[in-house]
């Protein structure tokens, strides 16, 4: 049993698809289906129901799944940690956000402290920020929706409102304040499902007896007010797009909902290896957002 048959059998568990797990591997889909037969003979069990092209883990790979995941896990971060004590390397961080527009204002001064910090970044849903944290795919997270899951730590940045952007000829540009209600019927420029922005327009449209008529969905939310400003629709913006830049054609006003707001959240796992890379970015995002 080696360790490589016990990650393509981590990957395979995961997606439950051979072909998924295979482009995610980067092998060919023959190598992984070998590779499982191996490791069931190996073991004298079946981890996986078949039923034709179908594949679904069963009891045993479940109880496997579960040992061999945290194995793995601790495999992983064993080997950052002496990488981290030996300094073999100046340091890397894995982030994944929501929206990518949240780290502008901070990547500049953690790149002038830390020039041999190598960062990768990632957009993703809160969904897919819970997969990737208990895969140890990424070090950090920042998220606009609350994440659950067992051993995650969660420190609160940022509490803003969240304003409504409209094309500056729009009626409803020189209001200072508008309800939920006068947005009735209005086209919407919104994220798609799984972002907070979409979660947010469906609460408040939900709590004022509404359903929103979204015309344009997305993944990224910078690009919501530029599409305003083309008189796509309306959308949600938060207050730090303002400090960040925004369009000469969009017209901002608050909404009168106390609910709209949203609170920017950092979130880590307490039992995972943080380097001494991941360390810094996380304490200096903690100094420098929380206190705007």
């Amino acid at each position: 049993m080696d360790l490589l048959s016990l990650r393509y059998f981590e990957v395979v568990a995961r997606h439950e698809h051979i072909s998924r797990a295979a482009a995610e591997l980067r092998v060919a889909q023959p190598s992984i289906s070998r590779t499982i037969a191996r490791l069931e003979a190996e073991l004298g069990v079946q981890l996986f129901d078949r039923q034709g092209r179908h594949i679904r883990l069963n009891r045993f790979g479940a109880a496997f799944l579960r040992r061999i995941s945290h194995a793995l896990a601790e495999i992983d971060d064993a080997r950052r940690e002496l990488v981290d004590a030996a300094g073999l390397e100046h340091g890397l961080v894995a982030v994944a956000s929501e929206t990518l527009l949240s780290l502008t204002e901070f990547l500049p001064g953690f790149r002038a402290r830390y020039p041999g910090v190598e960062i990768q970044l990632y957009q993703s849903t809160a969904e897919r920020m819970v997969q990737q944290l208990a895969a140890r795919e990424v070090d950090l997270c920042l998220a606009s929706q609350p994440l659950t899951g067992p051993d995650l730590h969660t420190v609160e940045l940022v509490r803003e409102p969240v304003l409504l952007a409209v094309p500056a000829a729009h009626p409803l540009a020189g209001r200072s304040d508008v309800p939920v209600e006068a947005l009735a019927g209005e086209p919407i420029v919104t994220t798609r499902t799984g972002y907070w922005q979409r979660a947010l327009t469906d609460q408040l449209f939900a709590a004022a007896g509404l359903v929103p008529n979204v015309v344009v969905e997305g993944d990224e939310l910078a690009a919501v007010q530029y599409l305003v400003s083309a008189g796509l629709g309306i959308g949600l913006i938060p207050a730090m797009s303002l400090r960040v830049g925004t369009h000469p054609e969009v017209g901002w006003v608050r909404l009168s909902s106390p609910d709209s707001y949203r609170t920017l959240r950092l979130v880590w796992r307490e039992d995972a290896y943080l380097s001494h890379a991941a360390r810094q970015f996380r304490d200096m995002i903690i100094e420098q957002l929380s206190g705007k």
